[in-house]
């Protein structure tokens, strides 16, 4: 057989199991790498790398070596998922840059961080200023992570006392001009729902790129012709405006009207509706 096609049968398989090995493994050492983890990665690579290029190696061994790599590393997890002290002896521990607002230097010694490795881990969290730091740590997988001071933080809703309605994840519905029944499913909708939507736009289905909707049934649609502008959803506005016509409307018969009767029927229903107003406006805005 020619070494070309040996070599390419080899990629193919080591590949393969090169795959199902990082599944095995887990998706979260996809982002995050420990020692164990990052020096099987190497040598994973380079073992598959030595058979597959070189047709004169026995394959069999590529097998063997991949596997003493692969249980290694996962064996160190399970135990340290279990052990806390081995956990922080294979994986590391969280070292404190700054503590209430003060630089801890020999921290930074320690690590090996100078001032400008410092300053460039605060950039990649947007603070400029080290005195805007209430605590730092950097973790064991090599980011930073910051607390700002409480007057450097941006202000929340909770800071302002506002309340805010609950979300839920929007779902896509519609997709490269396929409609997706799932996700219709996961927010109790159906294609005649999407249909009704969509004929109130003057859309057709076909040509639509994507069409993603929220928990409150609102519909946003992205279309291929980027010419042709779509409406934004105006149904929780216009319920909105509608109640507070409503309720104008009361206070207004009840100022017109010379009845007593008709007049506090007119008053107490319109501040109801005032209350409805209040109680539903955060989910409406």
């Amino acid at each position: 057989m020619p070494e070309w096609i040996i070599v390419l049968l080899r990629s193919l398989t080591l590949i393969a199991f090169l795959f199902f090995l990082t599944k095995w493994l887990g998706t979260k050492h996809l982002s995050q790498l420990n020692i164990f983890e990052y020096i099987s990665g190497i040598v994973l690579g380079s073992v598959a790398a030595i058979h597959t290029v070189n047709p004169d190696t026995n394959f069999s061994y590529a097998f063997i070596a991949m596997v003493v790599w692969f249980i290694v590393p996962f064996g160190v997890e399970k135990i340290a998922l279990k052990s806390k002290a081995f956990r922080d002896f294979t994986e590391g521990k969280g070292v404190v840059f700054i503590q209430d607002g003060k630089i801890m230097e020999d921290n930074l010694k320690k690590e090996g961080y100078s001032t400008d490795d410092l300053l460039e881990k605060l950039r990649n969290n947007n603070i400029f200023l080290a005195s805007d730091v209430e605590f730092a740590v950097l973790e064991p997988n090599g980011s930073l992570s910051v607390l700002p001071k409480r007057e450097s933080r941006p202000l929340t809703a909770k800071d302002l006392g506002i309340k805010l309605a609950p979300t839920k994840e929007p779902q896509t519905v519609v997709m490269d001009g396929n409609v997706l029944l799932e996700p219709l499913a996961n927010l109790s909708l159906n294609t005649n729902w999407l249909e009704t939507e969509l004929d109130k736009m003057n859309v057709s289905i076909e040509n639509v790129f994507l069409a993603q909707a929220d928990s409150d049934g609102q519909l946003t649609v992205d279309l291929y012709d980027d010419m042709i502008a779509v409406p934004a959803p105006t149904e929780k506005p216009l319920l909105l405006a509608t109640m507070k016509k409503c309720q104008a409307d009361l206070e207004l018969f009840a100022l017109s009207t010379e009845n007593p009767e008709s007049k506090e029927m007119y008053q107490r229903n319109s501040k109801k509706l005032q209350s409805a107003i209040a109680t539903i406006s955060s989910y409406l805005n």
